[in-house]
């Protein structure tokens, strides 16, 4: 991967069960398909469903932030980007992007805030130093991207002037 590009994490499909009475997908299955992008980071960075077996430590989403931009309908192929934003010991700060994968527009982003916590006393734990690496290593080749128009921004109506 070049410093110039998201990290591809995922594919997936539209299913028929994340449809509502509009046509389209669902607004909570945003949700659910951008927490199943996480877990596919979590893998590439070593910490999925196996680090929390072996380790009794894993992460909770402190915050999400969503944007609607593109519909999608059932049985759409997406394609899920991801940009690390910022980390340190504890925490994770991370970009998803969801594409329609055919027809190549932006659907959805999803910003997340991820704590690192000790399942045993439910508070917050400093990453093993294997951990910070792999998330370390990911950062340097985002190093040079763009900050993502979405992210960042906070929730209001805006006003003509």
């Amino acid at each position: 991967m070049s410093n110039s590009e998201a990290l591809h994490i995922l594919d997936a499909t539209v299913l028929s069960d994340w449809i509502d009475y509009n046509g389209h997908m669902n607004v909570g299955y945003y949700n659910v398909a951008f927490d199943k992008a996480t877990d596919a980071l979590f893998d590439h960075l070593g910490i999925g469903v196996d680090y929390v077996r072996q380790t009794d430590k894993s992460f909770f989403t402190l915050e999400t932030h969503v944007h609607y931009m593109g519909e999608v309908l059932e049985g759409a192929p997406l394609r899920y980007d991801v940009q690390l934003l910022d980390h340190d010991a504890k925490r994770i700060h991370a970009f998803f992007r969801m594409y329609h994968a055919t027809e190549g527009f932006l659907s959805a982003t999803s910003e997340q805030m991820c704590l690192h916590v000790d399942l045993g006393t439910r508070r917050s734990a400093e990453m093993p130093a294997e951990i910070q690496q792999n998330v370390a290593r990911l950062a340097e080749t985002q190093k040079d991207l763009a900050w993502p128009e979405q992210a960042g921004q906070g929730m209001r109506i805006r006003r003509k002037s």
